[in-house]
């Protein structure tokens, strides 16, 4: 039996950042805060997308591209969670929560991008 992941959803990286995501838009679905709402929500979805859609593309070198991108929007989630923070838009445990993961997601991706990478030359 092989080792290798059949689907996007078997990933780990992409449970997290789906985890990740329901977090944020649970939290920011009612707020009234209607652009932050819509760009941490994007951002956070972003990530997930991104690892999906990489990993079903046909060339590992555009499969990187995407983990580059979702690599990208977990720090833009982790730049807006640190605003929501101050703005008390969420408290400090939500945001160490998510922080913490996105900074795990986001070094799962740079893991990934070199093991691929390394495929590539």
């Amino acid at each position: 039996m092989s080792n290798s992941v059949e689907k996007f959803e078997d990933l780990i990286t992409w449970q997290k950042s789906k985890s990740l995501y329901l977090g944020i838009y649970k939290k920011f679905k009612d707020s009234r805060e209607f652009y932050f709402k819509d760009q941490i929500c994007r951002a956070s979805l972003s990530i997930m997308n991104n690892i999906a859609e990489g990993f079903e593309r046909f060339s590992v070198k555009e499969y990187v591209r995407f983990l580059f991108i979702a690599k990208g929007s977990c720090g833009e989630v982790r730049s807006m969670l640190n605003i929501a923070v101050e703005l008390q838009l969420v408290d400090e445990s939500e945001f160490k929560n998510w922080n913490e993961l996105s900074i795990e997601i986001s070094k799962c991706l740079a893991g990934m991008i070199k093991s691929l990478q390394r495929k590539i030359i």
